[in-house]
C-alpha cells in the first residue's frame, strides 16, 4: 500500500474576508487528498470568522475552526503555534488567508519528504501575484520570488542560515505558503517565536530549522501565489517605518538581536554563523561609519559614471575634429583599418 501521510494545512487569519475563501478553495483543489485544514482565527472582527465557521460546519471531517481564548488577537506566530498544537498530520503546511496554493503543491512536496526521511523541510518558489486584480496592466508585474539556490539541492545545517544572513535578497527566506515541514521537526525546535507578532516571524522560525535540519530546495518553479496588496504585512510595515527593504531597519535589528540571543542559549559555536551575524549587525552598531561608507560608494559610482561619460564625449569630439581636418582619403583609410581589425578579432 502506498504511504499517504496526513498533511495538516494551517490558515491563520485576521479580518481576511476579502480573500480567505479563495485560500481555502485552493486547499480543496489539491491533487493530494489526504489533508486536514485548520482555520485559526486571530481575533477577527469582520465576516471572515463566519466564513471559516461555515467551512468547518460543512466539512467537519476535513476542516476545523480554532481561536485564542476570548477571541483575542495574539499575533501571527501565536496563531500558527495554535494550529500546530492541534494538528494531527505528520506534515505541516501553511497558506496565509490572502495567498493560494497551486493544485500540485502538496503532491509534489509530500513525495520528496517521503523519499528523503532525513529531510526536515522542503520548499520551492512563490509567485509575486499582482494580476489577481484582473487588470491587464498588473499582469506584467507578476514575477517569481527567487530561491537563490540551485534546483533540487539538499542544504545541510546551518548553510541556509549563513546564506540568508549574508544577503537576504540574494537568498531570501521562503514564502511561508511554499513550505512543507515534518511536524516532529517543528516540535523539536519549539515552533514559532510568540514574541514576533508580524515582521520577521518567518525568519526567526526558519532560522531555527536551518540550524537543526536538512532542507530540500526545489528551485524556481513556483507552487503558490503570494498576493500583493496594500494591506499585507510587508506593505503595512513599510508605511509605518518598521521595514525599509535592503536598508537597516528596526524590524531586522529586532530579529538579529533575537538570533544572537538564541545562538547563545542553544550554545551554537559554528564560527561562520557568528561571523555573518556580526557582519549583519555591523550597520546597526556603527551607523555613522555605515552611512559614510554608503556615501563613499555612491560618490565613487558617480565619479566612475562621470569618467565614462567624459570618455564618450571625448571620443565623439575627436571623431568630429577628424572629419573637419583630415583629408577624405585619410579618413577612408582609417575607416578601412578599423573594419579590418574588427574582422581579425
Amino acid at each position: 500500500m502506498i504511504h499517504k501521510p496526513l498533511v495538516s494545512g494551517i490558515i491563520i487569519f485576521l479580518n481576511g474576508e476579502k480573500f480567505i475563501q479563495e485560500a481555502i478553495e485552493s486547499v480543496f483543489a489539491q491533487t493530494y487528498k489526504n489533508w486536514e485544514l485548520l482555520l485559526v482565527d486571530d481575533g477577527s472582527t469582520d465576516s471572515s470568522t463566519a466564513i471559516a465557521l461555515g467551512f468547518a460546519q460543512q466539512y467537519p471531517g476535513k476542516v476545523r475552526y480554532l481561536e485564542h481564548e476570548g477571541h483575542q488577537n495574539c499575533g501571527m506566530s501565536a496563531a500558527r503555534n495554535l494550529g500546530i498544537s492541534n494538528a494531527k498530520g505528520e506534515y505541516i503546511a501553511f497558506v496565509d488567508a490572502d495567498d493560494v496554493w497551486l493544485p500540485h503543491k502538496l503532491e509534489q512536496q509530500v513525495a520528496i519528504l517521503d523519499l528523503q526521511p532525513e529531510t526536515g523541510m522542503v520548499y520551492g518558489s512563490t509567485q509575486f501575484w499582482f494580476s489577481w486584480t484582473g487588470n491587464p496592466e498588473d499582469l506584467q508585474h507578476d514575477s517569481l520570488r527567487r530561491v537563490g539556490i540551485p534546483s533540487n539541492t539538499l542544504m545541510q545545517p546551518p548553510d541556509l542560515l549563513v546564506l540568508v544572513l549574508q544577503d537576504e535578497f540574494q537568498t531570501p527566506t521562503p514564502g511561508i505558503c511554499s513550505v512543507l515541514i515534518r511536524k516532529q521537526v517543528i516540535e523539536d525546535i519549539g515552533g514559532f517565536e510568540d514574541t514576533f507578532r508580524g515582521m520577521y516571524e518567518d525568519q526567526a522560525f526558519f532560522a531555527k530549522i536551518y540550524l537543526k535540519s536538512p532542507v530540500f530546495v526545489l528551485g524556481d518553479s513556483y507552487d503558490s501565489r503570494y498576493r500583493q496588496h496594500p494591506d499585507q504585512c510587508c506593505s503595512v510595515a513599510t508605511k509605518t517605518g518598521q521595514w525599509h527593504g535592503s536598508q537597516p531597519n528596526p524590524a531586522r535589528l529586532t530579529y538579529l538581536n533575537w538570533l544572537a540571543d538564541y545562538l547563545s542559549v542553544q550554545e551554537i559555536e559554528n564560527t561562520e554563523v557568528w561571523q555573518v551575524l556580526q557582519h549583519a549587525l555591523w550597520p546597526y552598531h556603527h551607523p555613522i561609519l555605515y552611512r559614510l561608507l554608503e556615501l563613499n560608494q555612491y560618490l565613487a559610482m558617480l565619479i566612475q559614471e562621470g569618467f565614462q561619460y567624459m570618455l564618450r564625449q571625448m571620443k565623439d569630439l575627436l571623431k568630429l575634429i577628424g572629419r573637419w581636418i583630415l583629408p577624405v582619403p585619410t579618413r577612408h583609410w582609417l575607416q578601412a583599418q578599423r573594419q579590418r581589425n574588427s574582422v581579425i578579432k
